[in-house]
């Protein structure tokens, strides 16, 4: 087996900078771990919050820290520091080579979807994000490490793509990545990138929010032992000089 794991991104129309912030860090005994924030609001105090939950999440993951009490230090650190008056969601999601499992741990609204071969779910139990509530944990889910597995994790910016239209994309998520996931190999390119542009196509290209996509698939092994990672980010121009 191996892993596809792709992320796409944009942040909200006009506004400087995405308020959601992605992670990866290596697991000391084995595997991976991804961390996706999505920071109270938007712009660049929705991106000083996410980027200090990631931060002190991934610290505590590297030092073997387990993923539970990460997002409870995560959310106790954000507590502490605005006194409950500001907010972020957090999802983790790890690949266990010891446990040979992927942990979900979730302190977010947005639903993941777990897709097999058998068919798709969304893991829909209430959950809250961090930073406003004293005793706040995470919802922790646990899933066998087997091909045919993809998980998709996102930030509210996906459902709500199109509801200046009325015409929110939540309602046609399960059944677009169902037909992404389910039916057929999974490319996590492929699915992130085909999500991104039904979100797009939905605001007419001007996000109404910050958008992220997480896709982990756990696919049969192909080629070589070799680890690789692809990034692609553009890089915005250069302001005209002022004179």
């Amino acid at each position: 087996m191996e892993l596809d794991v792709a992320v796409a991104k944009v942040g909200k129309y006009a506004v400087s900078e995405s308020g959601d912030t992605m992670e990866m860090i290596e697991r000391p005994h084995g595997g991976l771990s991804f961390v996706l924030v999505d920071g109270q609001r938007s712009g660049k105090g929705a991106k000083a919050i996410s980027n200090l939950v990631s931060r002190k999440a991934v610290s505590l993951l590297a030092d073997g820290v387990r993923d539970g009490a990460a997002a409870r230090a995560a959310h106790d650190y954000l507590y502490t520091l605005h006194s409950g008056k500001v907010s972020a969601t957090l999802d983790i999601v790890s690949v266990d080579l010891v446990t040979r499992t992927i942990v979900l741990s979730r302190n977010s609204h947005c639903a993941p979807f777990i897709a097999t071969r058998a068919g798709l779910r969304a893991l829909g139990q209430p959950s809250q994000p961090v930073g406003i509530y004293a005793r706040t944990k995470p919802i922790i889910t646990e899933l066998a490490l087997e091909a045919g597995l993809t998980i998709v994790v996102y930030t509210d910016g996906l459902p709500s793509a199109g509801e200046r239209k009325g015409q929110p994309l939540g309602p046609q998520l399960p059944d677009m990545v169902r037909e992404l996931t389910v039916y057929g190999d999974v490319d996590a390119p492929t699915v992130a990138d085909a999500l991104l542009a039904a979100a797009l196509a939905a605001d007419d290209n001007r996000p109404g929010d910050d958008i992220s996509i997480l896709v982990l698939a756990v696919i049969a092994h192909q080629g070589d032992d070799a680890r690789r990672l692809a990034v692609r980010v553009p890089i915005p121009p250069l302001p005209p000089p002022r004179l």
